[in-house]
């Protein structure tokens, strides 16, 4: 807040501008689309070396699949002397944990299942290297209107690990027309339709449990101590 309070200029994708609008009051707005990210980033650097002060705003928290990474690859490129700084944000995985009581207690990995950047072989592997494992998985990005059969895959892939585990679907996780599913992995496709790219996928592990509807991953906490 206080970092878009002292910027002239706000730069992002026309959905984040939206959610700041309540911010904004004299700075001068720059924004796009989905995909012009690189377009974006090299106008604030060039708006930050003629003395402005910009901020660029990202979805959930820069260093999550955000802006932040490209932010800084790109100063670092061109080795520009520009003084930058990260302010943290609440992850989309985090919001939706809250959501649903208390899944990511434990150890846990976040991927995301778009390949607009990372070839769609790397992201199997990964799925695959972490199926029969004992951590937690938040599932970003699961489908789009031209992606759709990642997820399906996906689910394959952990289905034989995990098939009877808790999962839970949280769709514009705190922002309007939130929706909130708990279901388990064999029947996480019987809600196809409700997942897209504003969707958080959260597939717990073989000791996380259903309690109220809430999802509990134990942080093993019983095996310790008498309760």
């Amino acid at each position: 807040m206080n970092a878009i309070g002292k910027s002239e200029y706000v730069v992002g994708v026309a959905s984040y501008i939206e959610q700041v609008s309540s911010l904004l009051s004299h700075q001068k707005v720059v924004q796009g689309g989905m995909g012009g990210e690189v377009q974006r980033v090299k106008q604030a650097i060039e708006l930050a070396e003629a003395g402005h002060v910009v901020s660029i705003i990202s979805g959930g928290d820069p260093n999550v699949y955000g802006m932040g990474g490209l932010v800084l690859d790109m100063l670092a490129a061109t080795n520009k002397s520009i003084d930058f700084e990260v302010v943290p944000g609440v992850t989309a995985a985090n919001a939706a944990a809250a959501m649903l009581g208390a899944p990511l207690s434990g150890d846990y990995v976040s991927i995301s299942l778009s390949d607009l950047l990372t070839p769609w072989e790397e992201i199997e592997r990964r799925v695959a290297g972490v199926a029969d494992s004992g951590f937690i998985i938040a599932l970003y990005n699961p489908k789009s209107r031209k992606r759709k059969s990642n997820l399906t895959r996906c689910v394959e892939l952990l289905m034989p690990y995990r098939a009877s585990v808790p999962v839970g679907v949280v769709k514009n996780g705190r922002r309007p027309g939130e929706t909130t599913i708990v279901t388990t992995l064999d029947a996480l496709m019987d809600h196809e339709s409700m997942i897209d790219m504003h969707t958080t996928i959260i597939v717990g592990n073989n000791e996380s449990f259903v309690w109220r509807n809430n999802i509990v991953t134990p942080r093993g906490y019983k095996k310790k101590y008498d309760y």
